[in-house]
């Protein structure tokens, strides 16, 4: 799919290259053949993406005695994304449940699910949307929680979560009714009392497990308690969640490269006249690449200027993905516009870079806002 003609960053900027290469292998062996199932909603890969856990894609970016590095993770989703969007934020969805638990202080919590998750055999998401928008005065939080004993009942409904089915979990967050601030915890998809509702098909990527998801006064027990001080904790997690979907965008833009290198030989000729043309986006992939591999390697920074950094490179990248993929379907003329053709595919997929949560949008308020 076009990895060998572009540049990589430098070879120590790449930690476990041997596991980035089996993802791809993975990807273009086992995951290619199921994209556009996966783009209908007719398939929802879990078998794949246990597979992927097993040869360890997921747990690359958990903390080592401390420091976190997130570098082979957005490589391995990059690889991910260059062959199917939806996997590739299944992807991020597993990824970064995997944070959440890498990064509690419940350490019970920890032993008991974070291998589960880091090996694939445990598969679930992120509820975050709803909450990241409310730190940010977009929405209110949709969850509410009162303390009871051993735990919290829980009750209310969030739109979208995605990567979910029976048995899977997510992390989100309630707001305390007694005014005690707001907790995260994990969310069990088997327990009775959460719902999962299919939602009304989508532009792409039906195929990642999203559901509507109703709490009717859910039982959450101290053990699945992510963090009861949960605004700490966000701040903690918040700079690792953003990056991780960088992987996303970056394989995207290779592949929509790719897409208009194909078409060179048969159009290069009419092409030529089109404004924006492969070698702009070589050159703003090789730049995305190497600020996210330098991001990447200090997920904990707390310092404003390194936030910000983070904002402004998620924000270009969803803005590149959608113009990368508009190229790659001008160069690409009539034949791009068929449903058997993958240049449509990258379009769709394109739009949710942007706009999944933190979207375009909401991350110009988040840099303008300061």
């Amino acid at each position: 799919m076009g990895s060998l003609a572009l540049s990589r960053v430098a070879a120590s900027d790449q930690p476990a290259p041997s596991l980035v290469d089996e993802v791809a292998r993975v990807s273009r062996q086992e995951l290619a053949p199921l994209a556009a199932a996966i783009d209908a909603g007719s398939v929802y890969p879990g078998e794949l993406l246990r597979r992927l856990g097993e040869i360890g894609a997921w747990g690359s970016h958990v903390p080592q005695e401390g420091p976190a590095d997130l570098r082979c993770a957005i490589q391995a989703m990059a690889a991910i994304g260059e062959v199917c969007g939806a996997t590739a934020f299944m992807a991020w969805c597993q990824n970064t449940l995997v944070w959440y638990v890498a990064n509690s202080t419940n350490l019970k919590l920890a032993a008991r699910f974070g291998n589960g998750f880091a090996s694939g055999r445990l598969l679930g998401g992120t509820g975050l949307s709803n909450p990241m928008k409310s730190f940010f005065g977009i929405e209110k939080l949709k969850l509410k929680g009162r303390k009871v004993e051993g735990g919290y009942i829980v009750r209310g409904a969030l739109p979208w979560v995605s990567n979910l089915g029976p048995g899977h979990y997510f992390g989100t967050i309630f707001e305390r009714e007694d005014e005690g601030g707001i907790v995260m915890f994990l969310a069990d998809c088997s327990d009775p009392a959460i719902t999962l509702q299919p939602c009304k098909p989508f532009l792409a990527m039906d195929g990642t497990g999203t559901y509507g998801v109703q709490f009717r006064d859910v039982f959450v027990p101290d053990e699945l308690i992510l963090a009861e001080q949960a605004a700490p904790f966000v701040k903690k997690i918040r700079a690792g969640f953003i990056l991780l979907q960088v992987g996303m965008g970056l394989g995207l833009i290779r592949d929509c490269i790719s897409i208009m290198d194909e078409v060179h030989a048969p159009l290069g000729h009419v092409n030529r006249y089109l404004p924006q043309q492969p070698l702009q986006f070589r050159e703003l992939h090789a730049e995305f690449e190497k600020e996210a591999m330098a991001l990447a390697r200090d997920p904990y920074n707390t310092d404003d200027s390194y936030w910000r950094r983070v904002v402004a490179l998620r924000l270009r990248i969803g803005d590149a993905s959608v113009a990368a993929a508009h190229a790659a379907m001008l160069h690409c003329g009539a034949r791009g516009y068929l449903k058997s053709h993958r240049a449509q595919r990258r379009l769709r997929e394109a739009y949710f870079v942007a706009i999944v949560t933190p979207a375009t949008k909401q991350l110009r308020k988040m840099l303008a806002d300061g």
